[in-house]
C-alpha cells in the first residue's frame, strides 16, 4: 500500500493543476478524492511523505507546504567530482551545475546527491548554474581500490588509503584489526564502513581484498578489470545453456539457402569470433551487396541465462593480451562464428545498389551459409599489391573474381562517402607487442589497408540499409546517433587549426556546421601533415556517438538512418536489432504489442551506451599500463615529441611510438600563462602549442597511476608565434572582466597533478 500511495502522492503534486497544499490538507484531499484511501491511516500517510522528502521526490516550501522539488530550487542528480581539485559538477533534469569546493558536504564521486541553486543575491552565483549539495540521498561508492600506506607516528601506526581514482577525494583510515596482513605498499580492495559527516571527517575501512605490489603488473591489471566491473567469468547457467546451444544441430527450415554462393569472411589473422560474411553481384545497373551476419538471436533467447549476461556485458573488451568477450566461446568462437566451410545460421541484408554507390532498397532474409575461406586482411592487401605475384593468390583463388568486383564496388562507396563529406578521422590505433611471458617488445602503429577499409565501407553500408529499412517498417530500433557539435567548442577548434596554418574557411561558408566542411579542413590537415593532431582535437570537440531508440541522424557519417547490425557476437544493441528484425520478419510485432519491442529498444540503447563507455575506458586503462611498462624501460632517454595536449599545468607530448608524458608548468620555469581558447602556454616569446615538435626525456613512471613524466630538453618554442585570436561567428568573446578572474583563479591554483604525485 505503502509504495502505491507514493506513487498517488507524488502524481497528485507533479499535476498541471496542483497548488502547494500543507501535509493534513493534502491528506484529506487524497481520502476524499480516492475511495481505496477514505479509512488512509495518518501514521502511514506521514512515513510516505517522509520516505518522499528524503529521496527528492517531493519537498517542502518555507510556509510549510508540499511542493515540487524544483518549485524550491532542489534538484537531485549525481556527483561527479574533478580530479583537479575539490569541486564538483551535478548533472540533473534541469542541466549541470557546478559545486564549489565549499559546499560538496563531503560528496564523493558518484554519489547520489540533492543540490539548491544559489541564490541571485548570493556571493557564489555567477553566470552559470552554481549549486551547493544540500544532502547525500545515496553513496554512489562501496568500495574503492589503491595503495595502502602505513607509517609509525610516535608510538601509534597509522594506516589509510590513497585511490587510484584521483576524482576520489575520500580520506580513508583504516584499523590495524582491518588490514586483512596488507601491507605498506600493497594495491588493496578497501569497503567503506564508516562515511565521514562532513568534508573535513575521515573514512573508515576494511581491506576485503589484496590484489599485489601496487607497482606490479598482475596488482594493476586486476584493479583496472574490477574498477570497471569486468567479469571475466560466466555464470554456470549461461555456461551449460551454451554448451546446449553448441550441440545443437543445424535447421535449414524456413531459411534462404546460400551454402552454393560465393560467400566468405575478411578478418584479422587473429580473430576467432567471425560474424560477418559478404558477396556481392555486379548486375546491369549496379550491384547487389550481401552482408550475413551470425544469427545469434537464434541461439540467445529473450530473457535466457545468456541473454541475461550478454545484456549486463553489453560488448566484448578487448584487451592487449586477452578479449573478454560478451558471449562464452562455445559460441562466439563456434556455433556462432562463420568459419570456413562450416554450415551456419544467418541473417542476410541484400543492398541493391546503382553505379553510384546509392543504396536502391534492402531486403533482408533468415538464411543459411558456408563461408568459402578464412580471408586474411594482410593477406588480401598482398595480393591487392601483387595481384597473381602475390604467395597468397593461390588460398583466394576460389574467390577471386568475386573479391575484385567487392573492390570495384568499394571504391565506388569510398568516392560517395567522400562526395558528401562523410568525416574520415585518422585515429591513433596501436597494436602493443608481447613475448612470451608478457612483456612489452614494441608498440606500434598499426595500418589499415584497403581490404580494411573495404569491409569498413560494406559493414557501414548494411548498418544503413538496415536502419533505413527498420524505419521504413514502422518497427523499433536500437539506432546509432551521432549529435550535431557545440558551436563554441567548434569555434574553439577552428581557431586552434588556424593557428596551424589550416584553411578553416569552410566554416564561414554556412550559418550552419556540416560534416563536409569539417572533412575539408581535414583534407587539408592531412596536405600540410597535421592530419592526426587536428583529428584528435577534432574529436574532443564532436559528440560521442550513442545509442538510442528514437531516430535521429549520425553527423559525422552524414547520414539519416544507422544502426549497428554487423556484429550480434560482440555487440548487444546489434543483438538487439537482429532480435526485432527476426519478430517483424516472423509477423509477431503487432499494434497490441509493439510498446514491449519499443520499451525493450529503449532499455538496450541505455545499457549498451553505459557498457560502451566501461568498455571504451577499461581498454585505454589497461592500454595505458603497457605504455608505461614500455616507457619505463626508456627512464633517462631523449625522445623525439610532438605536443598533443595543452593545459593550465602543462602539457602532454606524445612520442612516435604515440605514448604521452606530461611537462608540468613547474619544470618550464615561472611566468608561463595559459590560453585555453587557443591552446596554448606562453612567456614572452616562448610559446608552446599543440601539434610542436620538441624533444623531452623521460624523468618518471608511475605504474600505478599509468602516468608518465617528461622534463623538456629542446624545442622550437623560440619561434615567433603567430597566433591570431579570431571570431568565427559561432562564439561570443570572453569579456575582460571574466579572463581576468579565470587568470586569477589559475594563478592561485597550483598543479593537484603534480602536488599529489611529489607528495607520493
Amino acid at each position: 500500500m505503502a509504495n502505491k500511495l507514493e506513487e498517488l502522492i507524488i502524481n497528485e503534486v507533479c499535476s498541471i493543476d496542483y497548488i502547494p497544499l500543507t501535509p493534513n490538507m493534502l491528506f484529506e484531499d487524497i481520502k476524499y478524492k480516492y475511495k481505496e484511501y477514505e479509512g488512509l491511516d495518518e501514521s502511514v500517510f506521514w512515513k510516505a511523505i517522509s520516505r518522499l522528502e528524503k529521496n527528492l521526490d517531493i519537498a517542502f516550501t518555507k510556509k510549510g507546504k508540499i511542493a515540487k522539488p524544483s518549485e524550491v530550487g532542489l534538484f537531485k542528480g549525481v556527483f561527479s567530482s574533478s580530479s583537479k581539485g575539490n569541486f564538483g559538477f551535478v548533472t540533473t533534469e534541469n542541466g549541470e551545475y557546478f559545486i564549489p569546493p565549499k559546499f560538496t558536504q563531503g560528496a564523493v564521486f558518484s554519489d547520489t546527491v540533492v543540490i539548491r541553486r544559489f541564490d541571485k543575491l548570493s556571493k557564489y552565483f555567477g553566470k552559470g548554474n552554481e549549486a551547493e549539495v544540500v544532502s547525500i540521498i545515496e553513496r554512489g561508492i562501496k568500495t574503492i581500490i589503491g595503495t595502502l600506506v602505513i607509517y609509525r607516528n610516535g608510538r601509534n601506526t597509522i594506516s589509510y588509503l590513497e585511490p587510484d581514482n584521483e576524482r576520489i577525494h575520500l580520506k580513508i583510515t583504516i584499523p590495524q584489526k582491518s588490514l586483512l596482513g596488507s601491507e605498506n605498499g600493497d594495491k588493496v580492495v578497501v569497503k567503506i564502513v564508516k562515511y565521514p559527516n562532513s568534508e573535513f571527517d575521515f573514512a573508515t575501512g576494511e581491506v576485503i581484498s589484496n590484489l599485489g605490489r601496487a607497482d606490479s603488473v598482475e596488482a594493476n591489471y586486476t584493479a583496472i578489470l574490477q574498477e570497471n566491473g569486468i567479469a571475466l567469468s560466466f555464470s554456470d547457467s549461461a555456461l551449460c545453456e551454451a554448451r546446449e546451444k553448441e550441440k545443437e544441430p543445424i535447421n535449414i527450415k524456413g531459411r534462404l539457402d546460400l551454402r552454393n554462393e560465393v560467400i566468405f569472411t575478411i578478418d584479422s589473422y587473429e580473430a576467432k569470433d567471425l560474424d560477418d560474411a559478404i558477396s556481392v553481384k555486379k548486375t546491369e545497373n549496379g550491384y547487389i551487396l550481401g552482408v550475413h551476419i551470425a544469427d545469434v538471436s537464434h541461439y540467445v533467447t529473450h530473457a535466457s541465462s545468456l541473454d541475461k549476461e550478454a545484456f549486463e556485458r553489453g560488448t566484448s573488451i578487448y584487451f592487449t593480451d586477452k578479449v573478454v568477450p560478451m558471449l562464452p566461446k562455445e559460441l562466439s568462437n563456434g556455433i556462432c562464428s562463420l568459419n570456413e566451410g562450416q554450415e551456419r545460421l544467418t541473417l542476410s541484408a541484400f543492398m541493391t545498389l546503382d553505379n553510384y554507390g546509392n543504396i536502391l532498397s534492402t531486403e533482408i532474409f533468415n538464411s543459411v551459409i558456408k563461408s568459402r575461406v578464412k580471408g586474411i586482411y594482410s593477406e588480401l592487401n598482398d595480393i591487392i599489391e601483387k595481384d597473381t605475384e602475390s604467395e597468397f593468390y593461390s588460398k583466394y583463388e576460389g574467390v577471386i573474381d568475386s573479391f575484385k568486383i567487392m573492390l570495384e564496388l568499394y571504391r565506388i562507396l569510398k568516392d560517395k562517402g567522400e562526395k558528401k563529406g562523410a568525416m574520415e578521422l585518422e585515429s591513433d590505433e596501436i597494436k602493443i607487442v608481447l613475448d612470451d611471458k608478457g612483456r612489452v617488445l614494441d608498440i606500434v602503429k598499426r595500418e589499415r589497408g584497403e581490404s580494411e577499409r573495404l569491409i569498413e565501407q560494406f559493414m557501414l553500408c548494411a548498418n544503413e540499409g538496415v536502419a533505413s529499412f527498420m524505419y521504413n517498417a514502422q518497427i523499433p530500433c536500437v539506432y546509432r546517433v551521432h549529435d550535431e557539435p557545440d558551436r563554441e567548442k567548434i569555434s574553439s577548434f577552428a581557431i586552434f587549426a588556424r593557428n596551424l596554418g589550416i584553411d578553416v574557411s569552410p566554416l564561414r561558408a554556412k550559418n550552419t556546421i556540416t560534416p563536409s566542411q569539417l572533412s575539408l579542413i581535414l583534407k587539408d590537415s592531412e596536405e600540410k601533415g597535421h592530419l592526426s593532431i587536428v583529428s584528435s582535437v577534432l574529436l574532443r570537440s564532436l559528440m560521442k556517438a550513442r545509442y538510442s531508440s528514437l531516430q535521429k541522424s549520425h553527423f559525422g557519417l552524414n547520414t539519416e538512418y544507422y544502426c549497428h547490425f554487423t556484429s550480434p557476437i560482440r555487440r548487444y544493441p546489434d543483438l538487439s536489432v537482429h532480435r526485432i528484425l527476426k519478430a517483424f520478419l516472423r509477423g509477431d510485432i503487432s499494434d497490441q504489442n509493439i510498446g514491449a519491442y519499443e520499451k525493450f529498444a529503449t532499455i538496450s540503447a541505455q545499457m549498451s551506451s553505459d557498457n560502451e563507455v566501461r568498455a571504451v575506458h577499461a581498454e585505454r586503462d589497461i592500454e595505458e599500463l603497457y605504455k608505461c611498462l614500455y616507457m619505463k624501460e626508456h627512464i633517462g632517454k631523449e625522445l623525439d615529441c610532438v605536443i598533443c595536449s595543452v593545459n593550465s599545468f602543462g602539457f602532454f607530448a606524445k612520442t612516435d611510438k604515440l605514448c604521452q608524458g606530461l611537462v608540468s608548468i613547474e619544470s618550464l620555469g615561472n611566468g608561463f600563462s595559459y590560453d585555453r581558447e587557443n591552446q596554448i602556454l606562453s612567456r614572452g616569446k616562448t610559446v608552446y602549442r599543440l601539434g610542436m615538435q620538441v624533444k623531452a626525456c623521460v624523468t618518471d613512471v608511475d605504474i600505478s597511476l599509468r602516468q608518465v613524466n617528461f622534463t623538456l630538453v629542446s624545442d622550437k618554442s623560440s619561434q615567433k608565434s603567430n597566433i591570431k585570436n579570431e571570431n568565427l561567428g559561432y562564439v561570443k568573446k570572453d569579456s575582460a572582466k571574466q579572463r581576468k578572474k579565470e587568470d586569477s583563479h589559475r594563478k592561485k591554483k597550483k598543479s593537484s597533478y603534480f602536488n599529489k604525485h611529489k607528495r607520493r
